[in-house]
Order: C-alpha cells, then sequence, then structure tokens
C-alpha cells in the first residue's frame, strides 16, 4: 500500500506540475465567486458610486458643515460641530476611493462604447473631484488615480493648481453633457435600476452637467469674472443646447432605503436604538429666528416645538422654578444674567454658546447623554430611515435659479433677477412638499424681493438645509450671511477649508508641502502655520472675502 500512495503521489504531483507549468498564472488568481474589473460590467459599478457620493455630501451637509453655516447646533459631542475644533487631520481617502470606482466606471464605459456611461461618470468625477478643490484647495488632480501605474509621480502625486481643477471640471462636464445629448431611445446599455438618481433619464443627467458648469463659474466669479461671465451667458441664452435644472422634479437627489444602517437616514433612531445621533442636534438660533420673522413654513417640516417653554414672570415669589400646564415659569431672580430663550414654538441652540451647550436655557439635565426640553428637536421626520423628504441632494432648481439671480444682479445676462430670484425660492418650497404656500410666503416683508445680494444669498442659504456645504461656500466667496463665531469657538471667525491630512503631509511632503506654500495666513490662522483652517485657498485671495 505503501508503494502504491508513493506511486500515485508522484503521478499528481508531475500532472499538477505540468498543469502548471502550462497554464498562465494570472488565469489562476481570478476569482470564482467575484467580479473582475477587466470584464466587469459598468451598470454593476455605477449604483456603489452615486450612492457612495450621496451619502458623502449628506455626511458634510448634514452634520458639520452644518455646524460651520449654523443650520443646526449639537449639545453633545460637539467640539467639531459647533466650535470648528477639527484636529487637524481632516482625509480626503474617501473621495479618491469614490473616484478610483468612478475611474473603472468611466474606462469601461469606454471600452464597451456605452455612451451614457461614460456621460455620467464624467459627471461624478466632476462632482467629486469639486468638491475635494472646494475643501481643501489645491490637490491631486491630473496626476491622482494613477498609483498602478508606478512612478514616483504616481505614487507621490503632484498636486494642481486649484483654478486648473475648476478648469478641468468644466470642461468634463462640456464632454459629459455631449456624451448625455442623445434620447433615451438612443442607447442601448441603461439599466434603470443602476442610476439612482435619474432611473436612466439622460435629458436629466445633461441637466445636471449643465447646472454643475453654473455651480462652478459662479464658484470662480470673484477670480475669474470674465470666464464666469461668458460661461453663464452662454447657458442661459441657448437653453434648448444647454437645458438646467429649472424646476425641483429635476433635482439631483437620492432617496433613502433604510434598509439597514448603512443606506438609512443618518440620525435616524430605527438602527441607532440609542437615538443620540438624533438626539444630539439642534436647530440653530441663526437659522430659526429668521425663519420665524418670516413665517417660513419650511420651519414646522424641519424643527420640532419646543416640548416645554420657558417663561419669566416678575410676579411671581422669588426662587420660584414650577412647570405648570406644560410651561416651564421662571421668577426673575432664577434667570438673573443668563442667556434664555423663552419663545412658546421654536427655541435654537446659538452658535457655540459654551463649553457645556446641553445646559442651554436652563435645561435641568445637562451632560453628554442629556434630554434638553427647551430646545427644539429636529421633526420627527429626521427619526426614520427612510421617507419621502429623506433624500440626499446634491444639485437643486433653488440652487441653480439663485445661481442665475446673482449672475443677473451683477448686470449679467441671466434673465431678470426677481423673476430668477422667486424662481429659487418657489423651487425650494416645492422640494419640501410646500408649493400651496409660495404666495403667501413670498408677500412676507424680507422674503418679498428688495434687489440685495444679502437677501437673495440669505433664501439660498436657507435653501440648503441638509445640503449645507453649498451655504459654506458661499459664505467664503461673499462673506454672506454674516454669520459670527460663537463664544466657544475655536477661532472667532468661521473657517475656510479642510485641514490637508497627516499621512498626506509625511507621505508627499514635496507635494503637499508646496500645496502648503499657496495657502494665504490670516491673522485668524497664524496660531496654526499656513496648513490651516483659517489660512485661504486660490479661491479667496485677494477678494476680501469672507472676512
Amino acid at each position: 500500500m505503501n508503494i502504491l500512495f508513493k506511486k500515485n503521489t508522484v503521478i499528481l504531483v508531475l500532472f499538477l506540475s505540468l498543469f502548471f507549468s502550462c497554464k498562465d498564472l494570472t488565469d489562476l488568481n481570478v476569482n470564482p465567486n467575484g467580479v473582475q474589473p477587466e470584464t466587469v460590467n459598468p451598470n454593476l459599478i455605477m449604483p456603489t458610486v452615486l450612492s457612495e457620493t450621496a451619502k458623502a455630501f449628506v455626511n458634510l451637509g448634514f452634520q458639520d458643515i452644518a455646524g460651520v453655516v449654523q443650520h443646526t447646533q449639537k449639545d453633545a459631542w460637539f467640539n467639531g460641530h459647533n466650535d470648528y475644533d477639527w484636529g487637524g487631520d481632516q482625509s480626503w481617502t474617501s473621495y479618491y476611493d469614490l473616484l478610483r470606482n468612478n475611474d473603472l466606471l468611466y474606462q469601461r464605459s469606454v471600452a464597451l462604447n456605452m455612451d451614457y456611461q461614460q456621460g455620467v461618470a464624467l459627471v461624478m468625477k466632476s462632482m467629486i473631484f469639486g468638491l475635494i478643490t472646494d475643501l481643501w484647495g489645491d490637490a491631486p488632480y491630473t496626476s491622482a488615480l494613477k498609483g498602478e501605474q508606478g512612478g514616483v509621480d504616481f505614487i507621490a502625486p503632484k498636486y494642481d493648481d486649484q483654478g486648473a481643477i475648476y478648469s478641468g471640471i468644466l470642461s468634463d462636464l462640456d464632454k459629459a453633457a455631449t456624451l448625455l445629448s442623445k434620447p433615451k431611445s438612443a442607447y442601448s446599455s441603461i439599466v434603470e435600476a443602476a442610476d439612482l438618481y435619474y432611473a436612466g433619464d439622460p435629458t436629466k443627467w445633461r441637466k445636471l452637467a449643465n447646472s454643475l458648469k453654473l455651480r462652478y463659474f459662479m464658484r470662480i466669479s470673484a477670480k475669474q469674472p470674465d470666464i464666469a461671465k461668458a460661461g453663464i451667458e452662454k447657458i442661459v441664452a441657448d437653453p434648448t443646447q444647454y437645458p438646467i435644472i429649472d424646476d425641483a422634479s429635476a433635482d439631483a437627489t437620492m432617496a433613502y432605503v433604510g434598509n439597514n444602517s448603512g443606506d438609512a437616514w443618518p440620525s435616524n433612531t430605527v438602527f441607532d436604538i440609542s437615538g443620540s445621533n438624533y438626539r444630539r442636534i439642534k436647530m440653530s438660533a441663526t437659522l430659526v429666528k429668521p425663519m420665524q420673522a418670516t413665517n417660513d413654513p419650511r420651519l414646522a417640516i424641519w424643527a420640532k416645538k419646543v416640548e416645554i417653554p420657558l417663561k419669566v414672570d416678575a410676579t411671581l415669589p422669588a426662587g420660584t422654578d414650577k412647570i405648570v400646564s406644560g410651561v416651564r415659569y421662571l421668577s426673575p431672580d432664577k434667570v438673573g444674567t443668563t442667556q434664555i430663550d423663552t419663545d412658546p414654538n421654536y427655541v435654537g441652540l446659538p452658535p457655540s454658546v459654551s463649553q457645556l451647550p446641553s445646559g442651554y436655557n436652563f435645561n435641568p439635565t445637562p451632560g453628554q447623554t442629556s434630554v434638553n426640553p427647551h430646545v427644539s428637536y429636529l421633526n420627527e421626520i429626521y427619526m426614520q430611515a427612510k421617507g419621502t423628504l429623506l433624500k440626499a441632494r446634491l444639485v437643486s432648481a433653488a440652487e441653480v435659479q439663485f445661481i442665475l439671480a446673482e449672475a443677473a444682479q451683477k448686470g449679467w445676462a441671466a434673465g431678470d433677477a426677481k423673476t430668477r430670484y422667486e424662481a429659487g425660492v418657489k423651487a425650494s418650497l416645492t422640494a419640501w412638499g410646500l408649493t400651496s404656500s409660495y404666495a403667501t410666503f413670498i408677500a412676507q416683508k424680507g422674503v418679498a424681493y428688495d434687489g440685495t445680494l444679502a437677501q437673495l444669498i440669505g433664501q439660498k442659504w436657507v435653501a440648503s438645509w441638509t445640503s449645507a456645504t453649498e451655504a459654506w461656500f458661499d459664505y467664503r466667496r461673499t462673506g454672506l450671511p454674516a454669520l459670527t463665531a460663537g463664544p466657544a469657538a475655536k477661532r472667532k471667525a468661521l473657517p475656510l477649508r479642510f485641514y490637508y491630512m497627516r499621512d498626506e503631509l509625511n507621505l508627499n511632503k514635496t507635494n503637499s508641502g508646496a500645496a502648503v506654500e499657496k495657502l494665504e495666513t490670516t491673522v485668524n490662522s497664524q496660531s496654526d502655520g499656513k496648513n490651516s483652517a483659517w489660512s485661504k485657498p486660490w479661491l479667496v485671495q485677494g477678494t476680501g472675502k469672507p472676512w
């Protein structure tokens, strides 16, 4: 038996040796249960690119950037959100991971002559690279995504100037709009379920491409006004050739599915059983007060009324602190000089109010797990995992109309500023199911068009709810709304950019160092050095904005 076993073993080894010597090792290294990049269908990649990009925008616009532009504040684990204490190590790795997936989508679409998928990939490339340069400034662009090609320039990629990145983005959006200019019937490879934004509608994608061009033309308008003016006027002059997102039905949005924590609205209490993500977020007083002043119907959609209003009554005996019929009554001596908000309906948390924001407005249970009945929570829709209003909103008709209204105010041929402004207000109300409230709201004092940029940007700021990143970039460019940092904030001004992360500074030292040197220090950035959230990137250097 031993002899037979040895003979069989020798024969098996010889057979395997001959087999492996004749077979390409790359063929043997194929996962039979996976999809190879060289053969993957672009429609299999598209949902990941679209969903992860949409979530990335919400994670900014509903989270810490909503704190920067004072849409919301947090009353626990608040330092980054309220105080801009970002720690100096903000990573762009996840964005470049998205770009790598998107590049595979594009390359496979080119190989298979899929024009629709190519167009979508170029739009997404523009959107993600736009976000990176908007947040950081100079960044790897032309040398990015090429690490597998080898060479030091790809492993440690060079940084492109911020202006050059915007130029490349605008060029890619031109290409995308051309690729997406055919009727849907002319494309043979569309899978509607793979397109989480527009269900395979190339016309809407073409509108998105042109609308993003408007966004970036306005972005560079202070630095390159002639380019911005010519670009916007060209789009407006020929709506047939350059269709745009002109009503809320064409907004670039993604609904949350709500099947698990990964595809549910981030503040939901369905998968976060503790409810802490929801409970910690409060409306900011900076947003609540102007919305109250104009009887803005969106406030009731976004926020809950305060659970227990406060009332200071001078007729009460000293030392009074009691709840009667759902109202907490305080005698003046109990309040003293402490800041207090006695509005009976909505109470916002002031920006960076203190080192203990959970104690605001005489909350009886301050602390990291506090429940504050005297400050407005978000509406209960934000406790859900999904819902008709729980959408990532990447580009909206409201934003587009406000951009054109601003262009018209500059004297550019972009239509009538008042008409564009009113269309922006209406588009925002429509997106939140409030079209019937438009006529009354637009007539309100402070909303009725007065021709000022402050009013226009103010309404655009409100309309950017859950998409606050755009409001931050508008503030940086215009200084509007006139937001001020709260008393406990890390600096006495709002930040302007993200820090380059430490790994990049260490591993790509030469290129990142050159980018840092091009930043402009300010009075608020001096203690950080040039790589500061308060240093000015190219986009705002020399503009005198925002401060």
